[in-house]
């Protein structure tokens, strides 16, 4: 699967600024800005699967993948239906309205016919579906995609033990047990989480380059689930330095989480860096997202992007308390005293789902300064996915978190830092100015 980290090293991608009031004229973005890429072939982003293990002997497992068409313009999609598996009991869904979409089963022949899939496989099958609207310029469209693949090089016994050996591509993966197994094997280091239905599942993020080499070896011994699962607790824990998270967050899905947040370091002598935040609203009745601003920190040039049609959105900021006022409910209280970057919208209706792109710039010289001749950001990033860009002409000397690097086409670096804890990531991170080419 070509995913977020394949957009970043094209070198189609293009500098772009957030999208300009309908009708403005295009302005080149400033230096060490927000960096968007572009591609003229088939992308996607924010891949997620979760795969329902049934009964072992029919070595068969239903698949729920989620995914984001990202290509400007693009009037279709391909999921390819992966060699050795048999796919049956397909439907498609647009996520950002819950309607379903008309799709198709075509040969890798009639898939590179699109101009945008001119490198597809000639001896594979691919799903193509065709999407609600053409994705927008500045937005994206949200697919669920649902298939039952019967595959016995995957999914076998091996004598009583259920063994799924499947290496994924996908960077952010469920494995969901039948009922009554028990996880005695497992080579990807995962969560371990209960259904509400009582089936253990096991869930991960796989930052690395390449497929993540997954084996799962399972027995039935487990109890029964003839009960739900007993609901999470709510107090922190005791055992933390500090005052800890809750057992109820620290049981959460990490993989499953939608937000994710890229930070774009302008020049230290500023203190100040530009980011984008994205994230999906789900929940009924929401009618708009607050951005509390983190103490120490100045926000500044809000905006905020309808990421499933492209529309530019308005921002505000206030206070808690005029954001009491208002009646805009952004699905959490928010102290009177606090500042708040505001964005209403439409509220959200049963079976609608909503992707929003809201950046900002920051001024935080707490956080990110110049160290005699150092750059330093220091600063808990608590996403499940990270992202620091270093400003354009600085070369990372030292990280204290692991992370993934890239390097955008303008030359500056990228450093990826995907949190499968439940904690925040500390983030210290130091550069240097690169040498002048002779």
């Amino acid at each position: 699967m070509r995913g977020l980290s394949l957009l970043i090293a094209s070198a189609c991608c293009a500098l772009l600024a957030m999208p300009a009031a309908a009708g403005a004229a295009a302005e080149e973005p400033p230096p060490d800005g927000l960096y968007f890429p572009t591609a003229d072939t088939q992308t996607e982003a924010d891949e997620y699967t979760r795969y329902e293990l049934l009964a072992p002997e029919t070595q068969s497992f239903k698949i729920t993948y989620e995914v984001t068409a990202t290509t400007a313009g693009a009037k279709y999609f391909y999921n390819p239906i992966r060699k050795g598996s048999i796919a049956s009991d397909e439907s498609v869904y647009d996520a950002h309205s819950g309607a379903p979409l008309h799709f198709e089963v075509v040969s890798g022949s009639d898939a590179r016919r699109d101009p945008l899939m001119t490198d597809a496989d000639e001896a594979t099958e691919y799903i193509r579906v065709t999407l609600a609207a053409p994705v927008p310029a500045h937005g994206q469209a949200r697919l669920l995609i649902i298939k039952t693949y019967k595959d016995p090089k995957s999914y076998y016994q091996d004598g009583k033990t259920l063994v799924f050996d499947r290496p994924l591509g996908v960077k952010r993966n469920k494995v969901v047990l039948p009922a009554g197994y028990e996880v005695v094997g497992l080579t990807v280091p995962s969560q371990i989480l209960t259904e509400k239905d009582g089936r253990i599942a096991l869930s991960f993020q796989h930052a690395g380059v390449g497929e993540a080499p997954l084996k799962v070896r399972a027995v039935r011994d487990a109890q029964p689930s003839a009960a739900p699962p007993k609901a999470s607790a709510t107090g922190r824990s005791w055992e933390s330095p500090f005052q800890g998270p809750t057992e109820e967050e620290r049981l959460a899905e990490r993989a499953h989480e939608d937000r994710e947040i890229v930070y774009f370091l302008k020049q230290p002598e500023s203190h100040a860096f530009s980011l984008y935040h994205d994230y999906t609203e789900t929940r009924v009745g929401v009618n708009g997202y607050g951005n509390v601003v983190r103490t120490g920190s100045v926000a500044s040039q809000p905006s905020a992007t309808n990421l499933d049609t492209g529309e530019a959105l308005e921002a505000r900021e206030m206070s808690g308390a005029e954001l009491a006022a208002s009646k805009i409910n952004v699905g959490e209280s928010v102290a009177a005293d606090a500042h708040v970057v505001v964005i209403p919208f439409a509220p959200i209706r049963e079976g609608q789902t909503m992707r929003l792109r809201i950046a900002e710039t920051y001024t935080a010289p707490v956080s990110y300064r110049l160290d005699g001749d150092e750059l330093v950001f220091d600063r808990s990033l608590g996403r499940p996915r990270n992202a620091v860009v270093l400003p354009s002409g600085w070369y990372c000397t030292a990280s204290a978190a692991p992370a993934t690097v890239s390097q955008l086409p303008d030359g500056r670096v990228r450093l990826d830092y995907w949190d499968d804890r439940p904690e925040a990531v500390d983030v210290l991170l130091k550069a240097r100015r690169r040498v002048a080419a002779p």
